[in-house]
């Protein structure tokens, strides 16, 4: 029977998506942005950077990486702070409680871990995941804590007691990323058997599965700025894989669009307040787009560190502060970089290139990605 009312479920997604890839998308002028320039980085970590978070007060930020630690710098400065060991793999996973002095972790080490920052030290385990946990999600309101990993599954945890509250199943690949919100579907999960599903956190159970990408999905970001949830406007969220980026209706799953975006593996993304999204790839590619059209407004790719291979190019994180005015990434080179908008930049000399956007939505529709 779960068999089959997943079967449907994956059936209305796929007729939902072919009806919007049919509706003809209206072209509507892409908001301006400055863009944006490198302006630290940070070097000495012992291994790939896999996950940041920032504080929510805004005074530090965290960096796990796969030389197992788990390590604190000061977003002001770069310098770091504090490094926390506990982990015996790769850290995966961070997240900062907006209302605890707490910190989550997780890692390929099966382990979630929660750090009392004002001790410095491990005061919470959560035991149940059979294999690497590769994310972490905190919900906005409630003590409630999510973690997803290669056991397939993502699991709700309640904060304070360690319980486990829900076993989110479903997907038959590792859960790769999670977001949540305080509007139904309150947790949004992307995985590696390339779908998306929504989940209704209050009876446990799965509200939908959108099927549109052909790869992994590894990356996921809640869609922000003017036209954003809170806002008055739309309430969506953006998918990222090595097909595309695919934005989605959060509320619905209703697609909206695609943008057609690197030529590699998309790791992370993350989007800002004032609609800025940013998404890096696994040959150290960078794309930072307008969200609510989807517009590319600059693409780069990212040297690697000197000392380091070609290779080893890939952004494999990426948050942007409170302001939203700085964009944290870090990566296979060991490096975490600090990135902010260029202040000398003008709409005048760096003007909305409309004919750039038309091409962009005329050859995604050509490949009937739209």
């Amino acid at each position: 029977m779960r068999h089959a009312a997943a079967l449907a479920e994956a059936a209305q997604s796929s007729s939902r998506v072919s009806a919007a890839r049919r509706r003809p998308r209206q072209l509507v002028a892409p908001s301006w942005h400055a863009p944006w320039k490198l302006q630290r980085v940070i070097s000495g970590l012992g291994g790939w950077v896999r996950c940041v978070a920032v504080d929510p007060s805004n005074e530090f930020f965290v960096t796990g990486s796969a030389d197992r630690n788990v390590t604190v710098w000061d977003l002001a400065t770069g310098e770091r702070k504090l490094t926390l060991t506990g982990h015996i793999s790769t850290v995966r996973g961070a997240v900062l409680s907006p209302r605890h002095p707490y910190l989550f972790t997780a890692g390929e080490d099966k382990k979630v871990l929660c750090w009392d920052l004002e001790h410095n030290k491990v005061i919470r385990h959560y035991h149940g995941h059979l294999s690497g946990v590769y994310s972490l999600a905190m919900h906005p309101t409630l003590d409630v804590l999510m973690s997803g990993g290669r056991d397939a599954v993502c699991r709700v945890w309640d904060m304070r007691t360690r319980s486990e509250v829900h076993v989110l199943s479903g997907h038959t690949n590792a859960v790769a990323s999670i977001i949540t919100q305080p509007t139904d579907p309150q947790v949004i999960t992307g995985s590696m058997d390339s779908t998306v599903r929504l989940w209704d956190l209050a009876a446990g159970k799965s509200m939908g599965v959108l099927t549109h990408h052909q790869r992994a999905v590894r990356a996921l970001a809640r869609g922000s700025g003017p036209g954003a949830a809170g806002s008055g406007g739309e309430h969506s969220f953006v998918s990222g894989a090595a097909d595309g980026l695919r934005k989605w209706h959060a509320s619905s799953g209703q697609f909206l669009f695609s943008m057609r975006a690197h030529e590699a593996m998309v790791h992370s993304l993350a989007c800002n307040s004032d609609g800025v999204l940013f998404s890096g790839a696994d040959d150290g590619g960078y794309r930072m787009w307008d969200v609510a059209t989807g517009h590319c407004f600059q693409a780069g790719k990212a040297a690697v560190q000197p000392g380091s291979l070609d290779s080893e190019a890939a952004i494999y994180c990426a948050a942007f502060d409170m302001t939203g005015t700085r964009l944290i990434t870090g990566g296979a080179d060991k490096t975490v970089r600090v990135w902010r908008e260029d202040p000398s930049a003008t709409p005048e000399s760096h003007p909305v290139d409309m004919d750039a956007y038309r091409a962009e939505v005329r050859r995604a529709e050509e490949a009937g990605a739209v």
